[in-house]
């Protein structure tokens, strides 16, 4: 059935002059307009497509792809208004989000992004975005366990880290002293569950713990000597903060991918530096 805020796999039916039409299973049809036609498009052939609802509340398809989907995290811009509400940049040419008033329980400033949770309005069936998280996401039942890989949206500065939102459903951390690479409010990335409370507080960090974690930090290392011609001037007593700015490893991660190498008689130390050998 199509519908809107999310990506169908579509079977091209006919050409038409405004553009091609998909249908689905069931017999539904939507365009995909020319801008996003190719000359290898043929009739028979499976596309797979976003479907979104144009402004006058048409299904319509893209090839584009916007930066989140229904039941999603993202930090949008917001470029416009109306009576009504906001609107967001959503990676759609065609077509910004709806932030509806009231969603939004403050004063929104034009340019300034905001985390949103993305759902279809039952009423409109079209899909809009809401500031107000809390509805959507909780750490009242978590379903995720100690060291599971999740994904997260990076959605607050904090004095002590950045708030995330983990798969979509749960609240996190990421502590200052767990980043060893820049990030920034609307990141998506690859993360590992740290630790749970007791109360349901759940942090992250950007890296794996064990054997695994070792090995990437290796892998990593070796690449960047290879980059960098062969050399580092980087050594045990380098600070964390030089470490982290050089390699995006913790001093704890590189110690070890550091000593994995020499026992291997792939680097050799010195007093100012770590050199590869050829």
């Amino acid at each position: 059935m199509l519908s809107a805020g999310e990506y169908q796999t579509l079977r091209i039916s006919r050409i038409a002059e405004p553009g091609i039409y998909l249908s689905d299973e069931e017999g539904g049809e939507v365009l995909l307009p020319n801008r996003y036609v190719s000359l290898a498009d043929k009739v028979g052939e499976v596309v797979e497509v976003f479907v979104y609802h144009d402004s006058e509340n048409r299904l319509i398809a893209t090839r584009e792809k916007p930066f989140a989907t229904i039941g999603e995290v993202a930090v949008l811009e917001a470029v416009d208004r109306n009576a009504h509400g906001v609107f967001l940049a959503w990676g759609i040419t065609a077509k910004d989000l709806f932030l509806p008033n009231r969603n939004v329980p403050f004063e929104v400033q034009m340019g300034s992004r905001y985390p949103v949770y993305l759902y279809r309005d039952e009423l409109t069936g079209r899909v809009v975005a809401t500031t107000k998280l809390n509805k959507y996401i909780s750490n009242a039942e978590i379903t995720v366990r100690s060291r599971e890989q999740v994904d997260i949206v990076v959605v607050r500065r904090m004095e002590m880290g950045y708030r995330v939102v983990i798969n979509n459903r749960h609240w996190g951390m990421i502590y200052n002293d767990q980043i060893f690479s820049p990030i920034k409010v609307g990141d998506k990335m690859t993360a590992y569950v740290h630790r749970i409370s007791e109360d349901g507080r759940i942090d992250v960090m950007l890296q794996q713990e064990g054997r695994q974690a070792r090995e990437d930090a290796t892998t990593k290392l070796l690449s960047l000597l290879e980059k960098s011609g062969g050399r580092l001037p980087l050594t045990d007593n380098s600070s964390p903060e030089d470490i982290a700015a050089a390699t995006g490893l913790s001093k704890k991660s590189f110690k070890r991918a550091v000593g994995a190498l020499y026992k291997e008689r792939r680097i050799t130390l010195s007093e100012d530096g770590i050199t590869l050998n050829r």
